[in-house]
């Protein structure tokens, strides 16, 4: 999926002030990472351009539906304050049984959000806004209307969408190779698949990305379903 910006810089260096924004950039990418961490979805491959950015995705359905009531409050509030119900909760206090249900059904909403890709989306482009609108001092829209998606229902899809998000910024001579590509999930594949005993060893992967898993198989671990060195 991709991402467009208002018409402002990202990166690169404003010819009339001079100010280089190219940091913006890693704004976007340690988002990214932070959020993978909360939701229940992982990335596969993302590259930050310099006036959007394109992101694979991948749902966890079944992880998000394995949390504890207790994990899903916890990890909602490391993006947002909750409610003073939960917040209640959170600390100790007794709740009212009808509080404990308004508290159940916030849960249930809040665990559903947090498999779903345009929250994960809404999260990384607000953050992203308010720090660029502050930096800038400004205020108002910082993204260009919605975002765009695209489901990979096969993996012939999923490897090409892959391909075409690692290749971005060479296409874009930004880059001369993906390992040199800044801000972009192939430069990390590449710098830890370089330090790696083994590299197709999904432990040896970056942790904030989901691995590459090799051929898939009924006992195969999660992850994508071909080998990092192919």
């Amino acid at each position: 999926m991709g991402q467009a910006l208002r018409r402002a810089f990202l990166c690169g260096e404003d010819a009339v002030s001079g100010q280089s924004f190219e940091h913006r950039r890693g704004w976007i990418e340690d988002k990214l990472h932070e959020l993978a961490q909360i939701f229940a979805i992982d990335l596969c491959a993302y590259a930050v351009m310099s006036n959007h950015y394109h992101v694979v995705l991948y749902v966890d359905k079944d992880e998000a539906i394995g949390w504890s009531f207790d994990e899903v409050i916890e990890r909602w509030h490391r993006l947002f304050s909750g409610t003073p119900i939960s917040q209640r909760y959170c600390i100790g206090q007794k709740l009212l049984p009808a509080e404990k249900k308004v508290l159940s059904e916030d849960v249930d909403k809040w665990r559903i959000r947090l498999m779903e890709i345009s929250w994960f989306i809404r999260v990384v482009n607000e953050a992203i806004a308010h720090q660029a609108n502050a930096e800038d001092d400004v205020t108002g829209r910082f993204w260009e209307g919605r975002f765009k998606s695209q489901a990979l229902l096969d993996e012939a899809a999923l490897v090409a969408c892959m391909a075409y998000v690692d290749l971005n910024p060479i296409r874009a001579a930004m880059a001369r190779t993906p390992e040199s590509s800044d801000y972009t999930s192939i430069k990390q594949r590449a710098k830890k698949a370089q330090l790696a005993h083994t590299p197709n060893h999904p432990q040896q992967q970056p942790k904030s990305l989901l691995a590459f898993a090799g051929n898939p198989r009924d006992d195969s671990p999660k992850g994508l379903p071909f080998r990092l060195t192919d």
